[in-house]
Protein backbone atom coordinates (compact mmCIF):
# COMPACT_ATOMS: atom_id res chain seq x y z
CA UNK A 1 0.00 0.00 0.00
CA UNK A 2 2.79 2.46 0.93
CA UNK A 3 5.87 0.90 -0.66
CA UNK A 4 6.02 3.25 -3.66
CA UNK A 5 5.48 6.25 -1.38
CA UNK A 6 8.20 5.31 1.10
CA UNK A 7 10.65 4.50 -1.71
CA UNK A 8 10.00 7.94 -3.17
CA UNK A 9 9.94 9.98 0.03
CA UNK A 10 12.09 8.07 2.55
CA UNK A 11 14.38 5.76 0.53
CA UNK A 12 17.12 5.84 3.18
CA UNK A 13 14.73 4.15 5.60
CA UNK A 14 14.20 1.28 3.16
CA UNK A 15 17.93 0.90 2.55
CA UNK A 16 18.88 1.04 6.23
CA UNK A 17 16.13 -1.38 7.25
CA UNK A 18 17.41 -3.90 4.70
CA UNK A 19 20.98 -3.34 5.89
CA UNK A 20 20.00 -3.99 9.51
CA UNK A 21 18.32 -7.28 8.61
CA UNK A 22 21.03 -8.47 6.28
CA UNK A 23 23.62 -7.76 8.98
CA UNK A 24 21.65 -9.64 11.64
CA UNK A 25 20.86 -6.59 13.78
CA UNK A 26 17.11 -7.15 13.45
CA UNK A 27 15.04 -10.29 12.95
CA UNK A 28 12.21 -10.99 10.52
CA UNK A 29 8.84 -9.62 11.65
CA UNK A 30 10.25 -6.21 12.56
CA UNK A 31 8.78 -2.78 11.99
CA UNK A 32 11.55 -0.24 11.47
CA UNK A 33 10.45 3.21 12.62
CA UNK A 34 12.11 6.48 11.62
CA UNK A 35 12.23 8.48 14.85
CA UNK A 36 13.12 11.76 13.16
CA UNK A 37 10.26 11.50 10.65
CA UNK A 38 7.76 10.75 13.43
CA UNK A 39 8.97 13.79 15.37
CA UNK A 40 8.75 16.01 12.27
CA UNK A 41 5.26 14.73 11.48
CA UNK A 42 4.11 15.49 15.02
CA UNK A 43 5.48 19.03 14.72
CA UNK A 44 3.62 19.56 11.43
CA UNK A 45 0.36 18.37 12.93
CA UNK A 46 0.76 20.51 16.04
CA UNK A 47 1.51 23.62 13.97
CA UNK A 48 -1.42 22.98 11.64
CA UNK A 49 -3.79 22.55 14.58
CA UNK A 50 -2.59 25.76 16.23
CA UNK A 51 -3.23 27.76 13.07
CA UNK A 52 -6.84 26.59 13.06
CA UNK A 53 -7.46 26.86 16.80
CA UNK A 54 -7.72 23.07 17.23
CA UNK A 55 -6.32 20.84 19.96
CA UNK A 56 -4.91 17.34 19.45
CA UNK A 57 -4.81 14.13 21.44
CA UNK A 58 -2.36 11.68 19.82
CA UNK A 59 -2.91 7.94 19.38
CA UNK A 60 -0.06 5.41 19.64
CA UNK A 61 -1.54 1.97 18.94
CA UNK A 62 -0.37 1.90 15.34
CA UNK A 63 3.34 2.23 16.21
CA UNK A 64 3.43 -0.15 19.13
CA UNK A 65 3.20 1.93 22.30
CA UNK A 66 6.89 2.64 21.93
CA UNK A 67 8.58 4.88 24.54
CA UNK A 68 11.02 6.54 22.11
CA UNK A 69 8.27 7.38 19.66
CA UNK A 70 5.90 8.50 22.42
CA UNK A 71 8.50 10.95 23.71
CA UNK A 72 9.13 12.25 20.18
CA UNK A 73 5.41 12.86 19.61
CA UNK A 74 4.60 14.26 23.06
CA UNK A 75 7.27 16.92 22.65
CA UNK A 76 4.85 18.53 20.19
CA UNK A 77 1.47 16.99 21.12
CA UNK A 78 1.61 16.57 24.90
CA UNK A 79 -1.70 14.77 25.52
CA UNK A 80 -2.82 11.33 24.34
CA UNK A 81 -6.05 9.51 23.58
CA UNK A 82 -5.51 6.03 24.96
CA UNK A 83 -7.15 3.07 23.31
CA UNK A 84 -7.25 1.00 26.50
CA UNK A 85 -5.83 1.05 30.05
CA UNK A 86 -2.64 -0.94 29.29
CA UNK A 87 -1.79 1.57 26.58
CA UNK A 88 -2.62 4.49 28.86
CA UNK A 89 -0.14 3.23 31.45
CA UNK A 90 2.65 2.92 28.87
CA UNK A 91 1.95 6.39 27.48
CA UNK A 92 1.95 7.99 30.90
CA UNK A 93 5.13 6.16 31.95
CA UNK A 94 6.84 7.60 28.85
CA UNK A 95 5.96 11.13 29.95
CA UNK A 96 2.81 11.96 27.96
CA UNK A 97 -0.25 13.45 29.66
CA UNK A 98 -3.69 11.84 29.76
CA UNK A 99 -6.03 13.62 27.36
CA UNK A 100 -8.97 11.39 26.45
CA UNK A 101 -9.37 8.04 28.24
CA UNK A 102 -12.03 5.53 27.22
CA UNK A 103 -11.63 6.63 23.59
CA UNK A 104 -12.30 3.23 21.95
CA UNK A 105 -12.26 0.88 24.96
CA UNK A 106 -14.12 1.86 28.12
CA UNK A 107 -12.12 2.05 31.36
CA UNK A 108 -12.82 -1.06 33.44
CA UNK A 109 -14.58 -0.13 36.65
CA UNK A 110 -11.78 -1.41 38.87
CA UNK A 111 -9.18 0.63 36.97
CA UNK A 112 -11.05 3.91 37.38
CA UNK A 113 -9.47 5.00 40.70
CA UNK A 114 -5.96 4.64 39.29
CA UNK A 115 -6.66 6.41 36.01
CA UNK A 116 -8.86 9.20 37.30
CA UNK A 117 -6.13 10.04 39.80
CA UNK A 118 -4.06 11.11 36.77
CA UNK A 119 -6.66 13.86 36.24
CA UNK A 120 -7.28 13.23 32.52
CA UNK A 121 -8.65 16.09 30.45
CA UNK A 122 -11.69 13.96 29.58
CA UNK A 123 -13.12 10.46 29.93
CA UNK A 124 -15.35 9.12 27.16
CA UNK A 125 -18.40 7.17 28.33
CA UNK A 126 -20.65 4.98 26.22
CA UNK A 127 -23.65 4.65 28.53
CA UNK A 128 -25.18 5.73 31.83
CA UNK A 129 -23.70 2.83 33.81
CA UNK A 130 -20.19 3.92 32.84
CA UNK A 131 -21.00 7.54 33.66
CA UNK A 132 -22.17 6.44 37.12
CA UNK A 133 -18.99 4.43 37.67
CA UNK A 134 -16.81 7.41 36.70
CA UNK A 135 -18.87 9.68 38.96
CA UNK A 136 -18.50 7.37 41.94
CA UNK A 137 -14.74 6.98 41.47
CA UNK A 138 -14.19 10.72 40.94
CA UNK A 139 -16.34 11.52 43.97
CA UNK A 140 -14.22 9.27 46.17
CA UNK A 141 -11.14 11.11 44.87
CA UNK A 142 -12.74 14.45 45.68
CA UNK A 143 -13.22 16.10 42.28
CA UNK A 144 -15.61 16.35 39.33
CA UNK A 145 -14.43 14.61 36.15
CA UNK A 146 -15.21 16.02 32.70
CA UNK A 147 -16.74 13.40 30.42
CA UNK A 148 -17.34 13.16 26.68
CA UNK A 149 -20.51 11.42 25.55
CA UNK A 150 -19.82 8.84 22.88
CA UNK A 151 -22.68 9.16 20.40
CA UNK A 152 -23.97 5.92 18.87
CA UNK A 153 -22.76 5.73 15.29
CA UNK A 154 -24.91 5.73 12.19
CA UNK A 155 -25.79 2.35 10.63
CA UNK A 156 -22.93 1.18 8.43
CA UNK A 157 -20.58 3.90 9.68
CA UNK A 158 -19.05 2.01 12.62
CA UNK A 159 -16.23 -0.52 12.40
CA UNK A 160 -17.08 -4.04 13.62
CA UNK A 161 -16.17 -4.50 17.26
CA UNK A 162 -16.47 -0.78 17.99
CA UNK A 163 -20.22 -0.57 18.55
CA UNK A 164 -21.72 1.42 21.41
CA UNK A 165 -22.70 4.87 22.53
CA UNK A 166 -25.71 6.95 23.45
CA UNK A 167 -28.37 7.17 20.69
CA UNK A 168 -29.06 10.73 19.62
CA UNK A 169 -32.76 10.21 20.34
CA UNK A 170 -31.96 9.28 23.94
CA UNK A 171 -29.36 11.96 24.56
CA UNK A 172 -31.63 14.43 26.36
CA UNK A 173 -32.75 11.77 28.85
CA UNK A 174 -29.16 10.61 29.26
CA UNK A 175 -28.01 14.16 30.02
CA UNK A 176 -30.79 14.59 32.58
CA UNK A 177 -29.66 11.46 34.40
CA UNK A 178 -25.99 12.54 34.32
CA UNK A 179 -26.89 15.94 35.77
CA UNK A 180 -28.00 14.15 38.93
CA UNK A 181 -24.55 12.59 39.34
CA UNK A 182 -22.18 14.54 41.58
CA UNK A 183 -18.81 13.35 40.29
CA UNK A 184 -19.02 14.10 36.55
CA UNK A 185 -19.79 16.97 34.22
CA UNK A 186 -20.65 16.63 30.54
CA UNK A 187 -17.91 18.56 28.73
CA UNK A 188 -18.76 17.55 25.18
CA UNK A 189 -19.27 14.74 22.70
CA UNK A 190 -17.37 12.39 20.44
CA UNK A 191 -18.06 9.69 17.85
CA UNK A 192 -15.94 7.34 15.76
CA UNK A 193 -15.05 7.51 12.98
CA UNK A 194 -16.01 11.08 12.16
CA UNK A 195 -13.69 11.28 9.15
CA UNK A 196 -12.68 8.61 6.64
CA UNK A 197 -10.54 8.69 3.53
CA UNK A 198 -12.48 8.28 0.30
CA UNK A 199 -11.72 5.10 -1.65
CA UNK A 200 -9.42 5.75 -4.59
CA UNK A 201 -8.55 9.38 -3.88
CA UNK A 202 -7.83 9.10 -0.16
CA UNK A 203 -9.36 12.53 0.41
CA UNK A 204 -10.73 13.03 3.95
CA UNK A 205 -14.50 13.13 4.09
CA UNK A 206 -16.92 13.49 7.00
CA UNK A 207 -18.95 10.42 7.90
CA UNK A 208 -22.55 10.32 9.04
CA UNK A 209 -21.15 10.03 12.57
CA UNK A 210 -19.75 13.56 12.30
CA UNK A 211 -23.21 14.98 11.65
CA UNK A 212 -24.56 13.01 14.60
CA UNK A 213 -21.84 14.39 16.87
CA UNK A 214 -22.56 17.95 15.75
CA UNK A 215 -26.28 17.44 16.41
CA UNK A 216 -25.55 15.89 19.79
CA UNK A 217 -23.48 18.88 20.83
CA UNK A 218 -26.34 21.18 19.82
CA UNK A 219 -28.77 19.17 21.96
CA UNK A 220 -26.49 19.38 24.98
CA UNK A 221 -25.76 23.06 24.43
CA UNK A 222 -29.47 23.91 24.23
CA UNK A 223 -30.11 21.96 27.42
CA UNK A 224 -27.30 23.81 29.22
CA UNK A 225 -28.23 27.19 27.75
CA UNK A 226 -24.79 27.75 26.19
CA UNK A 227 -23.43 28.10 22.68
CA UNK A 228 -22.41 24.77 21.10
CA UNK A 229 -18.85 26.07 20.79
CA UNK A 230 -18.63 26.06 24.59
CA UNK A 231 -18.68 22.25 24.51
CA UNK A 232 -15.90 19.99 23.27
CA UNK A 233 -16.30 18.01 20.07
CA UNK A 234 -13.60 15.45 19.42
CA UNK A 235 -13.82 14.17 15.84
CA UNK A 236 -11.32 11.31 15.48
CA UNK A 237 -10.61 9.36 12.33
CA UNK A 238 -7.98 10.03 9.64
CA UNK A 239 -6.72 13.13 11.47
CA UNK A 240 -3.90 14.60 9.37
CA UNK A 241 -2.66 17.99 8.22
CA UNK A 242 -4.99 17.61 5.21
CA UNK A 243 -8.07 16.89 7.33
CA UNK A 244 -7.55 19.61 9.96
CA UNK A 245 -9.41 22.27 7.91
CA UNK A 246 -12.34 19.86 7.63
CA UNK A 247 -12.38 19.44 11.42
CA UNK A 248 -12.40 23.19 11.81
CA UNK A 249 -15.35 23.52 9.39
CA UNK A 250 -17.26 20.88 11.35
CA UNK A 251 -16.74 22.92 14.51
CA UNK A 252 -14.56 20.29 16.16
CA UNK A 253 -12.34 21.28 19.04
CA UNK A 254 -10.10 18.19 18.96
CA UNK A 255 -8.57 15.76 16.48
CA UNK A 256 -6.84 12.50 17.36
CA UNK A 257 -3.95 11.82 14.95
CA UNK A 258 -2.61 8.29 14.70
CA UNK A 259 -1.48 7.16 11.26
CA UNK A 260 -0.61 10.72 10.25
CA UNK A 261 2.23 10.54 12.78
CA UNK A 262 3.81 7.87 10.58
CA UNK A 263 2.60 9.30 7.26
CA UNK A 264 0.42 6.26 6.59
CA UNK A 265 -3.19 7.37 6.18
CA UNK A 266 -4.87 6.18 2.96
CA UNK A 267 -4.33 9.69 1.58
CA UNK A 268 -0.56 9.31 1.97
CA UNK A 269 -0.67 6.11 -0.08
CA UNK A 270 -1.93 7.96 -3.17
CA UNK A 271 -0.71 11.55 -2.71
CA UNK A 272 3.03 12.02 -2.20
CA UNK A 273 2.59 15.78 -1.77
CA UNK A 274 1.26 15.40 1.75
CA UNK A 275 3.53 17.06 4.32
CA UNK A 276 3.83 14.06 6.64
CA UNK A 277 6.57 11.65 5.55
CA UNK A 278 6.20 7.87 5.69
CA UNK A 279 8.04 6.75 8.79
CA UNK A 280 8.10 2.95 8.87
CA UNK A 281 8.64 -0.21 6.87
CA UNK A 282 8.08 -3.85 7.70
CA UNK A 283 10.98 -6.26 7.32
CA UNK A 284 10.61 -9.99 6.85
CA UNK A 285 12.60 -12.83 5.28
CA UNK A 286 11.94 -15.63 2.85
CA UNK A 287 11.40 -18.70 5.02
CA UNK A 288 10.82 -21.33 2.32
CA UNK A 289 9.56 -21.71 -1.22
CA UNK A 290 6.50 -23.67 -2.30
CA UNK A 291 6.61 -26.24 -5.09
CA UNK A 292 5.09 -23.69 -7.51
CA UNK A 293 7.91 -21.22 -6.76
CA UNK A 294 5.95 -18.97 -4.39
CA UNK A 295 8.18 -17.57 -1.63
CA UNK A 296 6.76 -17.68 1.91
CA UNK A 297 7.68 -14.82 4.23
CA UNK A 298 7.83 -15.08 8.00
CA UNK A 299 4.70 -13.43 9.40
CA UNK A 300 3.62 -12.02 12.72
CA UNK A 301 3.04 -8.42 11.73
CA UNK A 302 0.41 -8.59 9.01
CA UNK A 303 -2.94 -6.94 9.64
CA UNK A 304 -6.25 -7.80 7.98
CA UNK A 305 -6.95 -4.21 6.85
CA UNK A 306 -3.35 -3.56 5.81
CA UNK A 307 -3.83 -3.05 2.07
CA UNK A 308 -0.53 -4.85 1.52
CA UNK A 309 0.28 -5.13 -2.20
CA UNK A 310 3.92 -6.00 -2.86
CA UNK A 311 7.29 -6.76 -1.32
CA UNK A 312 10.73 -5.53 -2.33
CA UNK A 313 13.60 -8.04 -2.35
CA UNK A 314 16.66 -5.77 -2.06
CA UNK A 315 19.18 -8.43 -3.12
CA UNK A 316 17.68 -8.59 -6.60
CA UNK A 317 15.51 -5.48 -6.74
CA UNK A 318 12.49 -7.68 -7.48
CA UNK A 319 9.02 -6.44 -6.58
CA UNK A 320 6.81 -9.43 -5.89
CA UNK A 321 3.05 -9.24 -5.38
CA UNK A 322 1.71 -10.35 -2.01
CA UNK A 323 -1.07 -12.91 -2.19
CA UNK A 324 -4.34 -12.22 -0.42
CA UNK A 325 -5.10 -14.02 2.82
CA UNK A 326 -8.41 -15.57 3.86
CA UNK A 327 -10.24 -14.32 6.95
CA UNK A 328 -9.29 -17.51 8.81
CA UNK A 329 -5.60 -17.14 7.99
CA UNK A 330 -3.18 -17.49 10.92
CA UNK A 331 -0.21 -15.18 10.52
CA UNK A 332 2.60 -17.74 10.46
CA UNK A 333 3.66 -16.92 6.88
CA UNK A 334 2.55 -14.72 4.01
CA UNK A 335 2.91 -15.88 0.42
CA UNK A 336 4.35 -13.92 -2.50
CA UNK A 337 3.83 -14.60 -6.17
CA UNK A 338 6.74 -16.52 -7.76
CA UNK A 339 9.80 -14.45 -8.56
CA UNK A 340 13.48 -13.86 -7.99
CA UNK A 341 13.80 -14.65 -4.28
CA UNK A 342 15.46 -17.39 -2.28
CA UNK A 343 15.51 -18.61 1.32
CA UNK A 344 17.13 -16.06 3.63
CA UNK A 345 16.45 -13.06 1.40
CA UNK A 346 15.36 -9.85 3.06
CA UNK A 347 11.89 -8.58 2.12
CA UNK A 348 10.78 -5.01 2.76
CA UNK A 349 7.10 -4.08 2.76
CA UNK A 350 5.07 -1.00 3.67
CA UNK A 351 1.40 -1.20 4.55
CA UNK A 352 -1.15 0.04 7.04
CA UNK A 353 -0.60 -1.53 10.43
CA UNK A 354 -1.73 -1.67 14.03
CA UNK A 355 1.38 -2.87 15.84
CA UNK A 356 -0.53 -3.38 19.09
CA UNK A 357 -2.33 -6.41 17.60
CA UNK A 358 0.87 -8.07 16.32
CA UNK A 359 3.72 -10.05 17.85
CA UNK A 360 6.25 -7.91 15.98
CA UNK A 361 9.45 -6.26 17.09
CA UNK A 362 9.74 -2.49 16.69
CA UNK A 363 13.20 -1.20 15.79
CA UNK A 364 13.69 2.56 16.16
CA UNK A 365 16.26 4.28 13.95
CA UNK A 366 17.46 7.87 13.73
CA UNK A 367 19.90 10.01 11.78
CA UNK A 368 18.69 8.99 8.33
CA UNK A 369 18.25 12.53 7.01
CA UNK A 370 21.70 13.54 8.23
CA UNK A 371 23.34 10.53 6.59
CA UNK A 372 24.39 8.99 9.93
CA UNK A 373 21.78 6.29 10.49
CA UNK A 374 21.80 4.30 13.71
CA UNK A 375 19.64 1.79 15.48
CA UNK A 376 18.58 3.32 18.79
CA UNK A 377 16.68 0.35 20.21
CA UNK A 378 14.50 -2.70 19.67
CA UNK A 379 11.23 -3.23 21.54
CA UNK A 380 8.29 -5.58 21.62
CA UNK A 381 4.81 -4.41 20.64
CA UNK A 382 4.22 -3.21 24.22
CA UNK A 383 7.24 -0.94 24.16
CA UNK A 384 9.45 -3.15 26.33
CA UNK A 385 13.14 -3.37 25.37
CA UNK A 386 13.88 -6.54 23.43
CA UNK A 387 17.06 -8.34 22.51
Amino acid sequence: MFLDTVLARNPRLVAFAAELHEGGAIAPDTYVMDLDAVRENAALLAAGARRLGLSLWFVAKQFGRNPELIRAVSGHIPEFAAIDPPEARVLRAAGARAGNLGHLVQIPVRALPEMLAWRPAAVTVYDLANARAVSEAAGRLGFVQDILVRVEGAPGAVFPGQEGGVPLAGLDAFAGAVERLVGVRIAGVTAFPCVRCAPGTGRPQPTANAALAVSAREVLAARAGVRPSRLLLSAPGATSVASLPLLARLGATHGEPGHALTGTTPLHAVDRRQPERPAYVYVSEVAHTLADGSPALFGGGFYSRAGVASALVPRTGARLAVRGAAAGHIDYYRLLEPGDARVGDTAVLAFRTQVFVTRSTVAVVSGLSAGVPRLTGCYDAWGRPWG
